[in-house]
């Protein structure tokens, strides 16, 4: 008996969002006992996957005794995360807490504030487990661009916990290989052009999209902030149900975010999904979908139908304009963005060299623009820099109109596009990535093949709809199982309809109750 409680302990870790919560609210575990055993599971694979920037394990066993302690006093836990060991990417600024970026240009930046986002989950009693790894300022697709777990560290990189030769995705790679090889009970990430959920796809886990403004930005390091959207990342479609709601809501410091009510998701999950019409875009289906990925979706089309969903075939012939707006609009908005990153306030600066003699700091630059040049020069990555000038091309005198101006107008036909077709059916499906996983190195010298990776999720930010990755098998490729996702859009405040559905599929499937071998 000693022996089978001993085992029920140390495997806390695997528990999902729900399961966790119900043991918690029973007082069967508490939540130091949850947060104990995933730092055990962290010690244990973490040196494989280095998910994490930065752990907070001080921290988080202090808001779990916390959260017990509240527990005790009212016996009844104050929200279904209440007590439950959650990681956040490290764009959120967490107070008292390391906040990178995953750039150089914020190495030791200690925030004096709290991301709406995240204190929306403390309030809640969530407990933080730690700052996960990303794409530098979100820019990529692999995680390889990170100033501090990169491919030429190899032994600290952020690896794919189903093929450690492979990436994990991006740009919240930390968040999605942390949630795979259960580093934490679920975790928070990004999702600017498919940034939450092609790496749940690549891990097998569950990554939603919200609908633009559903969730506050306020807080979260901007990338292209008419894009950008906060989302869960967990290990079912309930679980992002759950932490869907105390993550939504109106934010008065987000002027973007929305006043909508927000439904508890959770409660609402169940509903049947027979009769729903989904629509199968031919132009997501076409060159450049590999086989074996092509193969899995068309099978978890069929399981969908199999539940008794009318399939539709549809065209978007606009969309495939998305990518090319996208990687307009997106290095525009960049190059305003990380404009505020200039080494005079806050984060990395070169005003200061090495000491003289006397004690007093030699200042080496001739005038304000060269501190600019040379603090920016050293604090940003690569793929940060590209960025940034093909922003700032974008809307220099001359090219602003041929460009700029030009792809929004796009934008907003491939909005009016998607609002057609959601006029004929509930939601659309499609693949989440071309291809599964693929190995470091192999993309990262070739920036247009690595923003491809990308183009089954894009058409959905500039947009602003709701979209959700699902597992939906693995593919076999040198042996290894390498995951697939399957995609569901919606239209804007869809999200329980994708979540419903989405539900449904788990409910007659097991890929998401597959576990990489660690």
């Amino acid at each position: 008996m000693i022996n089978s409680q001993c085992e029920m302990k140390n495997n806390l870790y695997s528990l999902t969002i729900k399961k966790a919560s119900d043991k918690l609210a029973s007082g069967e575990i508490t939540s130091v006992e949850l947060t104990e055993a995933v730092f055990e599971r962290i010690d244990h694979v973490e040196s494989k996957v280095g998910a994490y920037i930065t752990l907070c394990k001080e921290k988080a066993l202090e808001m779990a005794r916390e959260s017990d302690k509240q527990y005790a006093i009212s016996h009844k836990r104050r929200s279904k995360i209440d007590g439950i060991p959650i990681a956040v990417k490290d764009l959120f600024l967490t107070k008292g807490v390391k906040t990178t970026a995953a750039s150089n240009i914020l190495n030791d930046f200690i925030p004096i504030h709290e991301s709406t986002s995240t204190k929306n989950l403390w309030k809640a009693g969530a407990v933080l487990i730690g700052k996960t790894n990303l794409d530098q300022f979100a820019m990529g697709s692999s995680t390889e661009t990170s100033a501090y777990k990169t491919s030429k560290e190899f032994d600290s990189t952020t690896r794919n916990p189903w093929d450690l030769d492979r990436v994990p995705g991006g740009s919240s790679g930390g968040s999605a290989a942390a949630v795979a090889a259960d580093e934490c009970i679920a975790a928070i990430g990004t999702d600017t052009g498919g940034s939450i959920r092609q790496p749940a796809s690549l891990c097998s886990i569950t990554g939603l999209k919200p609908t633009y403004g559903r969730v506050s930005r306020f807080g979260v390091m901007a990338m292209a902030s008419s894009l950008d959207q906060v989302g869960p990342m967990t290990k079912t479609v309930e679980d992002a149900a759950i932490l869907l709601k105390y993550l939504s809501g109106w934010d008065k410091y987000d002027s973007t975010s929305s006043k909508k009510d927000v439904p508890d998701y959770a409660e609402l999950i169940n509903k049947d999904i027979k009769g729903s019409k989904i629509g199968v875009p031919k132009e997501f289906f076409g060159e450049g979908l590999d086989s074996k990925v092509n193969e899995i979706i068309q099978e978890g089309i069929n399981q969908l139908k199999s539940l008794g969903v009318e399939i539709i075939d549809i065209s978007l012939p606009i969309t495939k304009y998305a990518l090319a707006v996208y990687y307009i609009l997106m290095p525009a908005e960049v190059s305003s963005n990380l404009a505020r990153f200039d080494g005079i306030r806050y984060g990395h600066s070169r005003i200061k060299n090495k000491a003289m003699p006397t004690g007093r700091q030699e200042l080496r630059i001739k005038n304000l623009e060269e501190v600019y040049c040379k603090s920016r020069a050293e604090g940003f990555g690569a793929e940060a820099k590209r960025r940034i000038m093909l922003g700032s091309y974008v809307l220099s005198a001359g090219y602003y109109d041929a460009y700029y101006k030009k792809a929004q107008k796009v934008r907003t036909l491939v909005k009016k596009e998607f609002d057609e077709v959601f006029s004929k059916v509930d939601l659309i499906v499609t693949p989440v990535t071309p291809t599964p996983a693929f190995k470091f190195g192999e993309k990262v010298s070739d920036p247009l093949s690595m923003y491809l990776s990308d183009i089954m999720t894009v058409p959905v930010n500039p947009a602003g709809l709701p979209a959700i990755s699902i597992p939906a098998g693995f593919a076999e490729s040198e042996g290894k199982k390498l995951p697939v996702g399957l995609q569901l859009i919606g239209p804007m405040w869809g999200e329980q309809t994708i979540l419903n559905v989405g539900c449904a599929f788990q409910s007659v499937t097991e890929h998401h109750l597959a576990k990489p071998n660690l």
